[in-house]
């Protein structure tokens, strides 16, 4: 999808069409979660700080992310690709590999597909949708985000070589930061270089990552499409405007994070067995470098109630007796599995009827008034 978080804010507010949007938090720690090309035009990006993306657009109209608007919004979309293939896997919620082989018969060629398939998002959603079409999975992606905004791309097999060898190094799946330092060193600044370079040499100064970085430069990648593949975890975070310790401001994002991730949960029908809190320290150890802690627990049963996610979560945080400033906490829940697989009892214990309805209610006010109209009572700090 394209500038998927923005678009959706343009979208559901006529006013923010033609502006540059930034979607993330106010305050001078946050970061950018995504911005909408008329800001991207000033050079604001995702994961910037936010700080920086005011000084470079002052203009720019800052909004607040809702998560679980975007998660109701990527499951229309998720429903169009459906209509094209049963080959589906998602990368995140707004983007996803599509494998068509089996669909060219009923609807035609990839690029019309593609077209088509962009159509109906537009005609579902009114959002726009930049497709990327290759043999291989890695060529596809690259080819979608050279095609951005509202693009379609198609890389026929006998172009891919062409296609990759002009593009910097850095496109190729696994080339973070440390190992484009290194090829950088070594001189290979496009996947032409990396390409055309020794697999022995690279091997010896990046290791078993080398060769493989080296077949990808070809061309060549065997992943297939993983329709099976699952989401592993949901989760909330948020980075506090000033330093806070345990006390009312913490515990209370606990509280709306858990309950955050919960209505994420039950919207995709699914429940998780896992909690995690995590908590950054305010103690910088480099320029953007802060210690992160993390703990877990897994519950007798896979939940998807913001109550007992966050009383696990509280629980987490009580026993980590942090005793320091924190500058950022999240609450995330993994060991994810279908609701619909559940076995359930015969008869559900009266306390859990009543905790599902009111799960229900929740989940119709928020969508009727948004996730602020009404939240849980605050837990006060552990004595």
């Amino acid at each position: 999808m394209d500038a998927f978080y923005a678009a959706v804010e343009q979208r559901d507010h006529p006013e923010l069409r033609g502006k540059p949007v930034i979607v993330g938090g106010t305050s001078n720690r946050s970061v950018v979660l995504t911005a909408s090309y008329e800001a991207r035009v000033f050079g604001v990006h995702s994961a910037m700080p936010m700080v920086q993306a005011r000084r470079l657009c002052p203009q720019g109209i800052i909004v607040p992310g809702r998560m679980s608007r975007y998660a109701e919004v990527a499951q229309q979309i998720r429903r169009v690709f459906a209509e094209f293939t049963p080959l589906i896997e998602p990368l995140s919620l707004d983007e996803a590999f599509l494998d068509v082989s089996g669909s060219l018969q009923l609807f035609g060629s990839a690029a019309q597909i593609g077209a088509r398939l962009k159509q109906r998002v537009r005609e579902v959603t009114g959002l726009t949708v930049s497709v990327g079409i290759a043999p291989t999975k890695m060529v596809a992606k690259i080819a979608s985000a050279a095609c951005k905004p509202d693009g379609l791309l198609e890389v026929a097999p006998q172009d891919v070589a062409s296609f990759l060898r002009p593009l910097p190094v850095g496109h190729l799946w696994g080339v973070g930061p440390t190992t484009l330092a290194t090829l950088t060193r070594l001189g290979i600044t496009t996947i032409a270089d990396l390409a055309d370079a020794d697999p022995a040499r690279l091997e010896a100064r990046l290791g078993g990552i080398g060769p493989a970085l080296w077949v990808l430069a070809q061309g060549c990648d065997s992943r297939r499409v993983d329709a099976a593949r699952e989401r592993q975890s949901y989760g909330e975070e948020h980075t506090f405007a000033e330093d806070v310790r345990d006390g009312e401001a913490t515990r209370a994002a606990i509280i709306a994070h858990a309950e955050a991730v919960a209505r994420r949960l039950r919207a995709d029908g699914c429940r998780g067995r896992t909690v995690t809190v995590k908590v950054k320290l305010a103690r910088r150890l480099a320029p953007g470098k802060y210690p992160v802690l993390t703990r877990s627990l897994t519950l007798p049963a896979a939940v998807d109630d913001g109550a007992a996610i966050g009383a696990a979560a509280l629980r987490l945080w009580d026993a980590a007796h942090v005793g320091r400033s924190v500058r950022l906490i999240g609450v995330a829940v993994s060991g994810i599995e279908p609701r619909q697989t559940l076995q359930l009892p015969l008869f559900t214990p009266p306390v859990e009827r009543r905790r599902a309805a009111l799960n229900r209610a929740l989940d119709e006010v928020t969508a009727r008034f948004g996730r602020h109209a009404v939240t849980r009572g605050r837990t006060p700090p552990k004595r």
